[in-house]
């Protein structure tokens, strides 16, 4: 079975969306490497933390309480974060001012020690571990983020990556949905074989499209599904 190239995505995608120019405006915007390296690492530890309190919950909530976040996690200040004894995590997960919920408050903890660690062991800057991992193999990057940080598997790595400006695909519901209907992938969604076979195939479509994969990942999810132009 042929695997639909780039000029039939964008095509395509094109046709759902109402045409190219429709199609350009709702394509997502990447950061660049300077940009990623700058960022401080209490701003990757404040995106991990927003993303794992919104999975499985009302987003605007988390996003209506997150000026209180900030103020109860110090800004998400890793080396005063680190300190913080058990007690301590479990008078901040009772706080009304934020979202009760123990077994994600101290993830903050946990997620700022994998942070430490990967600058100690890196001997840079979080950004700059992040900026300089090759787009290529981005997957890697979700595993290595899914077993050495807290509750950073399944899509809630992935999401915090987007919204930092990471150029990543993301595995949606419309972008799995293609993959499977085209035989790219044909087992569990987050197995090695169907990353692996996934990161091939962004990676192809990136060579002949010169498009981020964040685009392509956008185009690929406009070409499935119900999300026709209204």
């Amino acid at each position: 079975m042929a695997r639909p190239d780039y000029t039939y995505l964008y095509d395509h995608a094109c046709e759902r969306k109402g045409g190219e120019k429709a199609l350009k405006a709702l394509l997502p915007k990447t950061a660049t490497k300077k940009h990623l390296r700058g960022l401080g690492s209490d701003r990757y530890l404040a995106e991990f933390t927003r993303k794992i309190f919104q999975s499985g919950f009302v987003w605007r909530v988390v996003d209506k309480k997150w000026p209180q976040f900030e103020e109860v996690f110090w800004e998400f200040d890793v080396e005063r974060l680190l300190m913080m004894p058990d007690d301590m995590v479990e008078r901040k997960a009772k706080d009304p001012a934020i979202i009760r919920n123990f077994s994600k408050v101290k993830t903050v903890r946990d997620n700022a020690m994998m942070i430490d660690d990967t600058e100690r062991r890196e001997h840079r800057g979080f950004g700059e571990f992040v900026a300089d991992w090759p787009a290529d193999d981005v997957i890697g990057l979700w595993l290595y983020l899914k077993k050495r940080g807290s509750r950073l598997g399944g899509n809630t790595g992935p999401y915090a990556l987007r919204t930092l400006g990471v150029d990543t695909f993301l595995l949606t519901q419309d972008v799995e949905g293609f993959l499977r209907s085209q035989d790219i992938v044909d087992s569990g969604i987050t197995t090695q074989r169907a990353l692996k076979a996934t990161q091939a195939y962004f990676n192809d479509l990136r060579e002949q499209s010169g498009k981020s994969l964040a685009e392509l990942s956008r185009i690929i999810s406009f070409c499935h599904g119900p999300n026709r132009v209204r």
